[in-house]
């Protein structure tokens, strides 16, 4: 069990060490300017300090408090309208255009809207990643509900089952891990908006951490800061596969 867990870790980690190897042999032996490739040592260096001094805690809060009010807001909106556009033929005929519409707009190119309309304030990034977070998870809820089984649908509205009642026992548990799905696409979509716009109009965060760094030719922290963003996206995909592996598990008894 030991030595396929270390095979299954090898596998996976190998390409991840190899890059790392290539980039520090790149910029210890030159082949690229340490001005603009600082060497991993450095990185790591600079990630211990900016660590010591309390710097990344506090860019690091603050980031995760927007992130996670504009991520909640958005599954909690995205799902009740996935869902009723999934089984209401007459609501995405009405609705689709307009989704496709805004899903296909540029996330960045609306928060210029949203500052106009909330200000620079925190409402303003908690917004922008809303938007940013709003469709994977209302994309996926849509074709997880219209992809249930008919048969699961007749057989529970044979046996009398109510309207409430189909949703809760067979839709909403057929279609959920679509769902999770979606969830797991909008959690890394939202670093990655949020960072964006804490570049553009913010006084703290990782985003403002990184671009500050740049500013000052501290090349080492802003690898740093891109690093630890990388790291955040891979933690949250973890807990988010661990805890969508939890909750369908029946789905793979079932297989």
């Amino acid at each position: 069990m030991h030595i396929t867990r270390l095979k299954q870790f090898y596998t996976r980690s190998i390409a991840i060490i190899l890059f790392f190897l290539l980039w520090d042999f790149s910029a210890r032996f030159g082949l690229v300017d340490q001005f603009i490739l600082p060497t991993v040592t450095q990185v790591i260096e600079a990630f211990g300090r900016v660590i010591g001094n309390g710097t990344l805690w506090g860019h690091f809060s603050l980031s995760m408090r927007r992130t996670g009010s504009g991520f909640l807001v958005a599954v909690v909106v995205a799902i009740p309208l996935g869902i009723v556009m999934g089984w209401f033929a007459k609501a995405e005929e009405y609705l689709d255009p307009l989704l496709q519409l805004f899903r296909n707009t540029s996330i960045l190119a609306m928060f210029p809207v949203f500052i106009l309309a909330f200000g620079l304030g925190e409402l303003s990034k908690s917004a922008i990643v809303f938007w940013g977070c709003l469709w994977a998870p209302l994309i996926n809820t849509i074709a997880g509900v219209k992809g249930v089984d008919p048969i699961l649908i007749k057989s529970a509205r044979s046996m009398g089952i109510s309207v409430l009642g189909l949703f809760a026992k067979v839709i909403l548990p057929a279609c959920l891990p679509e769902i999770l799905t979606g969830i797991r696409l909008a959690a890394g979509t939202g670093v990655i908006i949020l960072v964006a716009a804490e570049m553009l109009g913010a006084s703290r965060g990782l985003g403002y951490w990184i671009f500050y760094a740049q500013q000052r030719y501290a090349t080492a922290e802003m690898y740093a800061g891109i690093v630890t963003i990388s790291l955040i996206g891979v933690a949250i995909n973890f807990i988010l596969a661990k805890l969508e592996k939890h909750i369908v598990a029946w789905k793979r008894q079932m297989q």
